[in-house]
């Protein structure tokens, strides 16, 4: 009954009919696209695709756990040096948040990312595990507006190992996230997983900050305001 009366609104665009509508996820379509030597993003953090990033980790919008991680999965064959292990199956090990951020969030964004990308491997016949072997410790400040040494800095010992989550030594894992702004976050988590036998093929995100990486032009899909989008996004229980 409460979806006949509040029908999904498609959070990139606000048209009704879906979290995502098809058009505004073929935005995260044409990547991967390399950002360093061994990170990938689908595509900038810009336009529809910055608005889904943004619903889904800051407005509460838990239904595009699903589509955008589908969108991961879709991208892992044509990403770079990415392997499963030994039997054929997919690791995935979820950048972690902020302790609080996750809590004001209902749970970790980039977890949720993760279960939905190894769900799909999985409808399609595959094998896929998500490690959470990562945890970010309580005295890691928000790196908003941090740049690349600064948020070295803030992660310096503070992104610490979970051995109830992490894989067997050796085996080999693709680290998930949302977005990459400077690369610090991906380098601190791999070196982690590095120093206790972690074997990180490459990392993956939705979106990279445009100075991240030197982005060919193209068309930016721009959203309408839809009065419907502002009622499906307290329905999916924003907080903000």
């Amino acid at each position: 009954m409460a979806e006949l009366l509040l029908p999904s609104v498609c959070a990139g665009c606000g048209g009704l009919g879906a979290a995502a509508c098809e058009s505004c996820l073929a935005e995260l379509a044409s990547g991967p696209v390399p950002v360093a030597p061994g990170v990938a993003a689908l595509t900038r953090h810009d336009g529809v695709a910055r608005e889904l990033v943004l619903a889904h980790k800051e407005r509460g919008r838990r239904d595009l756990a699903r589509p955008l991680g589908q969108a991961l999965a879709r991208a892992l064959p044509r990403l770079p040096r990415a392997s499963p292990d030994a039997d054929g199956t997919w690791w995935f090990v979820p950048v972690p948040s902020r302790p609080s951020a996750a809590r004001a969030r209902g749970g970790s964004h980039v977890m949720a990312l993760a279960r939905s990308c190894a769900a799909r491997i999985a409808e399609q016949g595959g094998a896929a595990a998500v490690a959470p072997a990562l945890r970010l410790s309580a005295r890691a400040r928000d790196a908003v507006g941090l740049d690349r040494a600064a948020r070295m800095a803030n992660l310096a010992g503070r992104v610490l190992l979970d051995p109830d989550g992490a894989p067997t030594p050796g085996t080999p894992v693709v680290l998930l996230d949302d977005v990459v702004t400077t690369g610090a976050t991906v380098e601190a988590c791999t070196r982690v997983l590095a120093s206790h036998g972690a074997v990180v093929t490459a990392a993956l995100t939705l979106t990279a900050a445009s100075r991240t990486v030197a982005w060919p032009r193209h068309r930016v899909k721009h959203r309408h305001l839809s009065p419907t989008r502002v009622i499906g996004e307290l329905n999916e229980g924003g907080r903000r």
